[in-house]
């Protein structure tokens, strides 16, 4: 009975938690029609998301491009098949390791200040203040978000693929010795825009995810200052965890839409 129990409070208070930012996304949604975008606060944002997002995003795309090109050239040369790694880069990077990553990166990083900046308004009664003034929390603190987010992502996501799949011919032709022209000629073969339009795809979902929840555990944050600590670690584990899942099942969806494994001229 302990154990039903248990199971049944996190089935519950899952539900409980769905259900709350379900809500928040109906507040957004109305406030797209209804409310009245901040422009200002936008591009404030798209500054914060995007543009100081770059550097860490950068980095990281184009050490997981190198290592996934070394790891499958490890592999490939003994099959004497080096340049069908220049392939796998590529499209590993569109369809998967380059919107995951970022998003994950942007998890860490916007996702929790988006947290502890919401949170201290919260604990501090701003966001009570704002509704005083006639001012919907929603369209001043969450929307601005979402736009600039929904803005800056393919960009990151473009830049970290980009020099991923840079970094990949580098090793390869590099240290491997695999010979350019073959190369690019594999990884132009199976690369195409449909990989790009996945990754834009899976991308803008996933930016959506990070300022859904983070939002919602900035709103939602109370008991000072540890609470507003709560719920930024709150924001970063339960927004990576909600890429890491919806990606497995976009991953299949749009694998439906857009077949992978054929063969391309």
């Amino acid at each position: 009975m302990a154990f039903l129990q248990f199971l049944g409070g996190l089935v519950t208070g899952f539900l409980r938690y769905l259900g709350e930012v379900s809500i928040l996304v109906s507040g957004i949604s109305e406030s797209f029609v209804k409310g009245k975008i901040r422009w200002r606060i936008v591009m404030q944002q798209i500054v914060e998301i995007g543009y100081r997002s770059q550097p860490v995003v950068m980095v990281t795309g184009a050490f997981t491009g190198a290592v996934l090109a070394a790891q499958s050239l490890f592999q490939f040369s003994v099959l004497n098949m080096e340049t069908g790694a220049g392939a796998l880069v590529s499209v590993a990077m569109l369809r998967e390791l380059g919107p995951s990553v970022t998003a994950l990166m942007l998890a860490g990083r916007v996702g929790a200040a988006m947290a502890a900046e919401i949170g201290t308004m919260q604990v501090t009664e701003q966001v009570d203040a704002l509704r005083s003034m006639g001012v919907h929390p929603v369209d001043y603190l969450v929307t601005p978000r979402v736009i600039a987010m929904v803005l800056a992502i393919p960009l990151l996501i473009g830049e970290s693929a980009a020099l991923g799949i840079g970094a990949s011919v580098i090793v390869g032709t590099g240290p491997f010795n695999v010979n350019p022209a073959y190369w690019m000629s594999q990884m132009t073969k199976h690369t195409d825009l449909t990989d790009v339009s996945i990754s834009l795809i899976k991308g803008l979902v996933f930016g959506l995810l990070i300022v859904a929840i983070s939002c919602h555990q900035g709103l939602r944050a109370s008991g000072g200052a540890v609470g507003v600590g709560r719920s930024t670690t709150r924001a970063m584990v339960y927004s990576a965890l909600a890429i890491l899942i919806v990606n497995f099942f976009l991953t299949l969806l749009l694998n439906m839409i857009f077949p992978a494994g054929l063969t391309r001229y």
